[in-house]
């Protein structure tokens, strides 16, 4: 098979040049639309249709997700009764990319007739929505769509879907929506369980944990850590306080180039000062610490304020089942 991929860099280069075109062309129609919807008494009514639609379905759940009461109302539903949703003072959110969506349009003056504030999210300024709406935010995909026909929504509709992340966000900041807040929405599953538990919940105490000082000759580090399976030995001193780690991979990478065990101790091959974790943080936090760094490790020590060791907590810890 031909190798397609300067296709795919064409494309996402495309979607990515616009999507930073359209950052640049940010003006205060922005600020309006945030201030319009957090000034709304209920909820933000999105509405579209074909790809427009499915991306306004997106930007609706994920408002609602994140603090902005929102849903999704089909443009060619609306007229046959979905308009019962719409209460006085909802704000409504139109995505089209061409602007002149007939499904749309003639939804504009039963929304007058409602008193609403009308947000147009479109691809063409020069259009119906872009002269009737109370307020235009600007999405146009610039090049045009990153398919081969240059006609399917593809660009148009990263854009669009990328303008209505940027609201999110803005209204998240203005809200000053916390993990807290998040945790209540998303209560269940994997997601649910990183952002409610904390470290301290999950961890494995230190009293089951490999423990060494920074003399233990490294024979005896691998019994222990041999004994007490968790992935690593933690260093500390006389006190309890920790001074370095040991993990599994450091033993391994020791053992290719030294045949000897009793010629080192702890201190040779530990890694000191390791990257730590304290109890209280949320299981998200503890991820972020292990994966979002250049290289991803598995485990992390869990300290007090003081440096004190208490436990160890690793990414199986984290995932595992319920």
């Amino acid at each position: 098979m031909k190798d397609m991929r300067n296709i795919a860099v064409e494309a996402l280069e495309k979607e990515s040049s616009s999507i930073s075109k359209m950052a640049s062309r940010l003006d205060d129609n922005f600020n309006k639309a945030v201030e319009a919807i957090l000034k709304s008494s209920g909820k933000v009514i999105v509405t579209g249709v074909g790809k427009s639609g499915i991306v306004g379905k997106k930007i609706a759940v994920t408002l609602s997700s994140t603090g902005t009461p929102a849903m999704f109302m089909h443009a060619c539903e609306a007229v046959h009764g979905d308009l019962g949703v719409y209460e006085k003072g909802n704000v409504v959110i139109v995505v089209s990319n061409s602007g002149s969506t007939s499904e749309c349009l003639r939804l504009f003056p039963i929304f007058r007739k409602f008193g609403a504030t009308i947000i147009a999210l479109i691809g063409n300024l020069n259009s119906p929505m872009g002269r009737d709406a109370d307020i235009v935010l600007d999405a146009t995909a610039d090049g045009g769509e990153a398919d081969p026909l240059k006609i399917v929504p593809t660009n148009s509709a990263v854009c669009a879907m990328a303008y209505g992340d940027a609201l999110v966000c803005a209204l998240m900041k203005a809200r000053n929506y916390t993990l807290t807040d998040y945790a209540r929405s998303h209560p269940a599953g994997q997601l649910g369980r990183s952002i409610t538990l904390s470290v301290d919940e999950v961890m494995h105490r230190a009293d089951v944990c490999p423990v060494v000082l920074a003399e233990t000759p490294i024979r005896k580090v691998v019994i222990e850590m041999t004994s007490k399976p968790l992935g690593a030995a933690c260093v500390v001193d006389e006190s309890g306080k920790l001074s370095g780690i040991i993990t599994e991979g450091d033993l391994r990478r020791m053992l290719q180039k030294v045949v000897n065990l009793d010629e080192l101790k702890c201190a040779d091959i530990m890694t000191k000062n390791p990257v730590c974790v304290k109890p209280e943080a949320h299981l998200v936090e503890a991820i972020n610490l292990m994966e979002n760094r250049p290289s991803k490790i598995s485990v992390l020590p869990v300290v007090d304020g003081e440096g004190m060791f208490l436990g160890l907590i690793g990414l199986h810890d984290i995932y595992q089942s319920q």
